[in-house]
């Protein structure tokens, strides 16, 4: 893959975070649940990214810290509690301390549960002598792995002042330098993460229904409620991986494979501050973690990035970006070749219903991205991919029809068709003839004419055969209407004589 030199990522200046309001986005009440309802269009892949290696849990050990008073709380956190936060963050490549492992044997996954009790306020690090910065940075992650209500912003009011205030002094700690932190620190700052970032998400507000009512820029973006703390979280991550001072080497223990999924799963998050930050954010990790580009560069994530490409553009209507879009998703087909077979199965299983000039932009881009399929790839989606084209010939909408039957202006889609015209023509067949007897529009009744004479010069006898089997099929269903129509009139007559039987009885 050619590397490209990233954007700067975005900075936030440790003054203007000290002097953030709590409240940083304050939205009317009867707005907060608006969504933009249009524009996240296209390939869903997110399924792709759902393989996440799970480990057991494992018992605390017991040099687990236990005193409530180490991490800054009141009382000691319930560890026995579940929370709807747990996370599990897979530590495959080192037998931690925390971890009950055996000597060559597999190093079980470390179970975060957020604390409960109070937050307290702890000391500053400048404040505390160079030798306790370690132990303070350890107390202040435990900290910021509270979970707070954001849906009432009078509630907690202290505490998320508190977090908030920790929150920087962590990512000022690690932007400054002012010490390499230890690996059981940075296992910590891991699972802090972890326990933040990684949640469940509202329920996306789009559908792909073709529909496109309102006005896109009257609507408002779905802002996520405690973004001012996620923000920080966010910016502390991304500190910590462009740091000069972070050695992969230990950092790829923790920000491993499991990490990296959980992160694209995030791009189904409806606030854009968030997917902008996990854009910048993978391509930092992906420059420096040499070990994690097979899995940004191989097939399967190349599948994931191609679903993460379409979440990443702001939601707006599809046509305002789908040129670029459809360039993007063609540059990884051309990279991989094998990738046409899941790209044309996406394309077909968002097709648009009921929005013709989307129909007509998916044709488009299929075209595009035939032209760089190769044989093998396109016999696995041939079927269903012809029976779509074969629908859409049959649009009374005359530019879908027309730009479905434009697929066979292309020299490289034809020669994939006469390789494979024992499939692809008995599923069209029947819609070209249809197209021919009764289409209204008489530039698809042309096409039609070329498409069809076209067929019968690749092959007189199969089209001869798909004309004997058309031909026996419409009998066949004269025949059964002829049937129903005789039917009706049977039941008809007996009605009637019934009918007058009553009346001469009365």
């Amino acid at each position: 893959m050619t590397r490209h030199s990233n954007p700067s990522p975005p900075a936030i200046p440790p003054e203007s975070l000290r002097r953030r309001p709590l409240a940083s986005s304050p939205r009317r009440p009867d707005r907060r649940r608006r969504r933009r309802t249009k524009g996240r269009a296209g390939l869903r892949l997110g399924e792709m990214l759902k393989k996440i290696i799970k480990g057991g849990n494992r018992k605390p050990s017991k040099s687990d810290p236990s005193d409530g008073g180490l991490y800054g709380y009141g009382q000691a956190a319930n560890r026995n509690s579940v929370s709807a936060s747990n996370v599990v963050v897979n530590h495959a490549s080192r037998a931690s301390p925390l971890a009950s492992s055996q000597p060559g044997g597999p190093v079980a996954s470390i179970s975060v549960v957020p604390p409960s009790g109070t937050v307290e306020a702890l000391p500053l690090f400048r404040d505390v002598p160079v030798s306790e910065r370690q132990n303070l940075f350890l107390r202040k992650l435990q900290v910021c792995c509270f979970q707070l209500d954001f849906s009432d912003t009078l509630k907690s009011v202290r505490e998320k002042e508190i977090k908030r205030q920790t929150l920087v002094e962590l990512v000022d700690y690690i932007q400054s330098g002012s010490g390499k932190i230890t690996e059981l620190c940075q296992e910590e700052m891991i699972k802090m993460i972890a326990v933040n970032i990684f949640r469940c998400l509202p329920p996306a507000s789009h559908e792909n229904t073709g529909q496109e009512n309102g006005d896109p820029e009257e609507e408002e973006p779905y802002l996520e409620p405690s973004w001012p703390h996620l923000q920080l979280v966010y910016e502390l991550l991304l500190r910590y991986v462009v740091s000069s001072d972070t050695d992969t080497k230990v950092a790829k223990r923790y920000i491993d494979h499991s990490f990296v999924l959980k992160l694209l799963d995030l791009f189904d998050s409806e606030d854009p501050r968030e997917r902008e930050y996990l854009k910048t954010i993978l391509h930092r990790i992906y420059g420096k973690f040499m070990v994690h580009r097979a899995h940004l560069s191989g097939r399967r994530s190349t599948i994931s990035f191609i679903g993460l490409s379409y979440r990443c553009i702001s939601p707006k209507p599809i046509p305002v970006y789908h040129q670029q879009l459809s360039y993007c998703i063609t540059q990884f087909v051309e990279k991989d070749y094998k990738l046409a077979d899941t790209v044309i199965r996406g394309l077909l299983k968002y097709w648009p219903l009921t929005n013709c000039q989307k129909e007509v932009l998916f044709l488009g881009e299929l075209e595009e991205v035939l032209e760089g399929t190769q044989p093998a790839e396109f016999q696995r989606c041939m079927v269903p991919l012809f029976r779509q084209i074969a629908r859409c010939l049959n649009s009374s909408h005359f530019q879908v029809a027309e730009r479905a039957l434009f697929l066979w202006n292309n020299e490289h889609i034809v020669s994939l068709i006469a390789q494979n015209r024992n499939v692809i023509l008995p599923i069209i067949f029947e819609a070209l003839e249809r197209n021919i007897q009764s289409h209204w529009n008489q530039a698809v009744h042309g096409l039609t004419v070329n498409v069809r004479k076209m067929f019968l010069e690749m092959d007189v006898e199969l089209f001869e055969e798909c004309q004997k089997q058309h031909a026996e099929k419409e009998a066949k269903a004269r025949e059964v209407e002829e049937q129903r129509e005789l039917t009706w009139k049977k039941l008809a007559d007996v009605a009637a004589q019934r009918g007058d039987e009553d009346m001469v009885t009365t």
